[in-house]
C-alpha cells in the first residue's frame, strides 16, 4: 500500500506563487491536500482537493484550517519585494506573526505531526551583506543576529518558536530560508513583485534600444533560484529528519546590471539602463552558501538561471500583450 495517498496535508498561502505551484506538486505525489488563503489563485484554477478562502490572522480559522491534517506546509505571509518589504513594516510585522503563531498553535492542538515554516534569507545580518562581492552565507551566519528590519526580525523570531514548539511540545518541525525564488504564476507588476519579475515586465514592455529604469546602481548582487527547484527541496526537507534552518536557493550570484542583460538577451533585444537611487535596494550582497544543502539533503537546485529566466520572461511577456497599450500609454 502507498502510505503517502493516505497523508492529508495543508498548504497556507495556496492562493500564492509558492503555494500554487507546491499544491500541484504534492497532488502529482499522491497527496490529500487542503489548501488556505485569503484569495484563490490569480492565475489558473487552484488543484487542492479542498481549497477554503480563510484569514489566518484569526485563531478560529487557523484551527479550521489544520483540522485532520497530518503535515503542514506554512507560506501564509504579507509580503513583496523589496519595495514592498521596505514600505510596510508594521503591516508585515503584524500580519505574519498573527499568522504563524496562530497557525503552529492550531498545529499543536490539532495534533498535526509535522509543519513546515518558510523563512528567509533576509534573517541573515546586514554587517555580512555591505558588500557587492560577499561571501555566500552559511545557516551559522544568522547569529549574532542584525536581521532586515521589520520582516526578517519577524521570520528570525518564528525560527525560534518552531525549536521551541518541538522542544517543549514534540512538534516536529522543518526551517526552510528562501533566497529569492522566481518563476512564472508569479507577481509580476502592481508593487508586491521581486527583482526578476519586475526586470521581465519592463523588458517586455520595451522597445528595442529603449531603456529601464533600475532601482540602485545595478551592482548590487543576488542570486536566483527557479520555482520549481523550490518546491522540489521543500519537499525534500520535509521528508528529511533535518531540524535546523536550511538555506534553499542557487548559489550563483551575480549583479543586478548582469540580470537585466540576461533578460534582454532573452528577450533581443537591446536595453539601455537608467539608475535610480532614491529607490529601495536592499542589502549590497547576498548569495547562499549551499554546503549544508548538498550534505542533509544529498541534493541542490538544478535549474540554471538562464532556463528558468527564459520560462518567466515567455509567461510574463505573454501576460501583458493584451495590455502592452495601455501600460505603454501609462509609462510615457
Amino acid at each position: 500500500m502507498n502510505m503517502e495517498r493516505q497523508t492529508r496535508v495543508l498548504v497556507t498561502g495556496a492562493g500564492g506563487f509558492i503555494g500554487h505551484h507546491l499544491t500541484r506538486y504534492l497532488k502529482e505525489r499522491g497527496y490529500w491536500v487542503r489548501g488556505v488563503d485569503i484569495k484563490e489563485p490569480e492565475f489558473e484554477p487552484t488543484e487542492a482537493d479542498e481549497f477554503e478562502l480563510l484569514d489566518l490572522s484569526r485563531s478560529e480559522n487557523c484551527l479550521k484550517a489544520t483540522k485532520d491534517i497530518d503535515e503542514v506546509y506554512g507560506l501564509a505571509a504579507n509580503m513583496g519585494g523589496i519595495g514592498f518589504i521596505e514600505s510596510n513594516k508594521a503591516v508585515i510585522v503584524r500580519d505574519n506573526t498573527l499568522i504563524n503563531l496562530q497557525t503552529i498553535e492550531a498545529s499543536r492542538i490539532n495534533r498535526v505531526k509535522r509543519y513546515l515554516y518558510t523563512s528567509s534569507a533576509c534573517i541573515y545580518p546586514g554587517y555580512l551583506q555591505n558588500e557587492t562581492d560577499i561571501a555566500p552565507l552559511k545557516e551559522e551566519d544568522a547569529y549574532p543576529a542584525a536581521a532586515e528590519d521589520g520582516y526578517g526580525w519577524e521570520k528570525l523570531y518564528m525560527e525560534r518558536v518552531c525549536r521551541h514548539y518541538t522542544e517543549d511540545f514534540g512538534l516536529d518541525t522543518r526551517v526552510v530560508r528562501f533566497h529569492n525564488i522566481f518563476g512564472p504564476l508569479g507577481t509580476y507588476d502592481g508593487g508586491r513583485e521581486k527583482s526578476p519579475a519586475a526586470i521581465c515586465r519592463k523588458v517586455a514592455l520595451a522597445d528595442d534600444a529603449d531603456e529601464i529604469e533600475v532601482w540602485g546602481d545595478g551592482e548590487q548582487t543576488r542570486s536566483y533560484c527557479y520555482i520549481s527547484d523550490c518546491v522540489e527541496g521543500i519537499y525534500r526537507l520535509m521528508r528529511s529528519d533535518y531540524r535546523e534552518p536550511l538555506n534553499l536557493g542557487q548559489d550563483r550570484m551575480l549583479s543586478i546590471n548582469e540580470l537585466v542583460d540576461i533578460v534582454a538577451h532573452i528577450a533581443g533585444k537591446k536595453i539601455e539602463k537608467r539608475y535610480d537611487l532614491t529607490k529601495p535596494q536592499g542589502v549590497r550582497g547576498r548569495n547562499s552558501d549551499n554546503t549544508r544543502l548538498r550534505q542533509v539533503l544529498g541534493w541542490e537546485p538544478k535549474v540554471s538561471l538562464e532556463e528558468g529566466l527564459g520560462t518567466t520572461y515567455s509567461w510574463i511577456a505573454a501576460m501583458l500583450e493584451d495590455r502592452k497599450p495601455a501600460l505603454q500609454e501609462a509609462k510615457a
